[in-house]
């Protein structure tokens, strides 16, 4: 307070008298809080009972039904019940609808009113390296630096590297020890430390002496952006090199393979992926879809038309997206089937098969075309929002620890409380 007793003393007046300091006193909180967990088969009413008269119950789940709906609430729901400490009157109840939504009931004079409660969140970016020492997985999990991330989240960052990289990239084949990676990640954070939501800005990954860019560019702000390199053009490409993220290769395409169930040597015209039953396939390319449905060998199989006379195959499902069917127009990564084991298999995988003009081809080994460029009209101000990303990978020259720059905050914010047989 230096500067305040200078202005005041050069306007004549004198020190600013000291006003001194109180004793603590005991504050009695404003409420006290009860939090229940509705069990498996329990309903709402079920478990406000006792502590919510019968006579009112109506009128609180009516004034829920407002903002959800009583019968999608799942085992484990959180339940918080907010008392006045005087005299322990329920003047209010916190339903977690899910991470980011909570259902705050109200009591008043008239009965019980309801809102939703949006979790508040700020935004962060994270600057995060490593070198890979056995796998990719290992290297981003287990990285000291990101142990402020929960390691749910932490799954999601491969994941998203592995989307980024998958056209240049098979995470699950062609990582190799000594291989880097460096990434500055924006991502909203809620106030327990979880993601909402997060996007890579821009990402650095070598991969046998090779270095793969990729700079997150939206000309018009609407989330419908896409990735470069360095030079503006584009990491995508007309196929995917795997309709599934991030999963092990169990067979490879050859002309001679030992089939485990017909017990003989036949030749194998695809690539099986091993995954767990009921995981999510996707469409590799755009196209259409010309069969759905059982095939013979293949059990519920997918056949998609592309452009130049491709065709891509997805055999052993478990089942099929809903509303797909024969003529369905489908894009690139869209869902449109499960894992299972259906046909000729004798474990849960997928059998991917790609033709072109009628001939089957080694998907692992097809020269794939870019996608196309920045567009010429948006270059000017691709060449000013690269620059600046692609300077914050200078943040982290090397594999080097994870560092975290909190963007923006909103204090104000109301807080809710093997080889499988193909």
């Amino acid at each position: 307070m230096a500067w305040l007793a200078t202005a005041m003393s050069a306007c004549g007046a004198g020190p600013a008298p000291d006003a001194g300091t109180l004793d603590p006193i005991f504050a009695r909180a404003a409420e006290e809080v009860e939090v229940l967990t509705l069990g498996p088969n329990q309903t709402l009413g079920e478990l406000l009972r006792g502590s919510v008269e019968s006579n009112e119950q109506y009128s609180l789940l009516l004034a829920f039904r407002e903002q959800a709906s009583p019968r999608r609430m799942r085992a484990g729901t959180e339940i918080t019940l907010r008392y006045l400490p005087t005299d322990r009157w329920l003047r209010g109840v916190d339903v977690a609808i899910n991470s980011d939504q909570t259902v705050r009931l109200i009591r008043g004079t008239a009965g019980w009113a309801s809102q939703m409660i949006e979790t508040p969140t700020y935004v962060d970016t994270v600057f995060a390296s490593g070198e890979i020492e056995t796998v990719l997985w290992n290297s981003v999990v287990a990285n000291p630096a990101l142990k402020g991330i929960p390691p749910a989240d932490r799954y999601r960052l491969i994941d998203y590297l592995d989307r980024v990289f998958q056209w240049q990239v098979d995470f699950s084949r062609q990582i190799r020890v000594g291989d880097t990676y460096r990434f500055a990640f924006e991502r909203e954070v809620r106030p327990d430390g979880s993601m909402r939501t997060g996007r890579l800005l821009v990402a650095e990954l070598v991969n046998s002496g090779t270095a793969y860019h990729a700079i997150w560019f939206d000309p018009n702000g609407d989330g419908d952006g896409s990735y470069y390199d360095l030079d503006g053009n584009s990491v995508r490409r007309a196929f995917l090199l795997k309709p599934l993220e991030y999963r092990r290769i169990s067979s490879r395409y050859t002309n001679g393979r030992f089939h485990p169930i017909l017990k003989r040597w036949r030749a194998h015209r695809g690539i099986d992926y091993a995954a767990d039953a009921g995981t999510p396939v996707m469409a590799t390319s755009d196209g259409v879809v010309i069969h759905r449905g059982p095939k013979g060998d293949f059990g519920n199989a997918i056949e998609i038309r592309h452009p130049n006379g491709f065709v891509t195959r997805y055999a052993h499902l478990q089942g099929f997206r809903r509303g797909l069917s024969v003529g369905t127009r489908v894009h690139q990564s869209d869902v449109i089937g499960y894992v299972g084991m259906t046909g000729l298999a004798n474990a849960p995988h997928l059998h991917y098969e790609m033709l072109r003009s009628g001939t089957q081809m080694d998907p692992l080994s097809v020269d794939l075309p870019a996608g196309d460029p920045v567009p010429s009209q948006d270059r000017v101000r691709w060449d000013d929002e690269s620059a600046v990303r692609a300077a914050l990978l200078e943040l982290i020259p090397g594999a080097g620890p994870a560092r975290s720059a909190v963007a923006n905050v909103d204090s104000d914010a109301d807080a809710g409380p093997d080889d499988t047989g193909g």
